[in-house]
């Protein structure tokens, strides 16, 4: 039987995500320039699929084009990470409670937390552990909810990749991804839900902990869906 050939990535598509995969492991750091001519020279390309590239990664928030300082990696701070983190909130919970709940496959989950555990170095690390969390929800049987969540996959693991620079917390996270497994495969999906949920919130309070409050500003709602504000809503009415 004849193999079908893999199709060949144009150099917009090569270049982007060379970016993409320099800014997820932090070869390339927030608020650093871009230069088109530098990227060109790097990826052994004219400078039309670098801009391409560069004005797609700015579309998933991954990098920053303006006027008069060009483009930037995105830099991350404590809102940029409570509000990507929030959504992740919202949906992922209910994503991996509607995988567990019709007994879909996780056999890509558990391979890629093999991976993670297996790595050699932060990078191959990283993007197991992103790749982990994607299959527990792609298979949920909502595809639109699946894409929403792709969505903000991107700028996710930018803030996790600043996060992990300041403070390595592997194999903390390592643990807590096992256990989430272990749940989702016993067939607890409100279990494993309520643990990636505290696993989600977790991590953003480590990361970025608000002022006066050693807990973080991220706390799980009363109804377990989203995050709450402990001193309440700020001086613009948003919670």
């Amino acid at each position: 039987m004849t193999s079908v050939p893999t199709p060949i990535p144009s150099r917009t598509q090569f270049v982007q995500e060379g970016i993409k995969h320099r800014i997820l492991t932090g070869q390339l750091t927030p608020g650093q320039a871009l230069v088109e001519t530098e990227l060109a020279a790097q990826f052994g390309v004219s400078k039309t699929p670098v801009r391409e590239a560069l004005k797609t990664l700015a579309g998933t928030g991954l990098v920053v084009m303006n006027q008069y300082k060009g483009v930037t990696v995105r830099m991350v701070d404590a809102d940029m990470a409570r509000e990507v983190y929030d959504v992740r909130l919202l949906l992922e919970p209910e994503a991996l409670r509607r995988v567990v709940r019709r007994k879909a496959s996780l056999d890509a989950a558990r391979d890629a937390l093999t991976r993670a555990d297996e790595a050699s170095d932060t990078a191959e690390r990283s993007l197991a552990n992103r790749e982990f969390h994607r299959e527990l929800y792609v298979p949920c049987g909502n595809p639109l909810l699946g894409r929403m969540l792709d969505e903000v996959r991107d700028q996710a693991a930018l803030v996790s990749a600043v996060a992990w620079a300041a403070n390595p917390s592997w194999e903390r996270e390592a643990g807590e991804h096992r256990e989430i497994l272990r749940l989702a495969l016993d067939g607890d999906a409100d279990g494993a839900a309520g643990a990636l949920h505290a696993h989600i919130a977790s991590f953003v309070r480590r990361a970025f902990p608000q002022p006066g409050d050693e807990e973080g500003d991220l706390r799980p709602s009363r109804d377990g869906r989203g995050m709450t504000d402990p001193q309440g809503p700020s001086e613009d009415g948003q919670a």
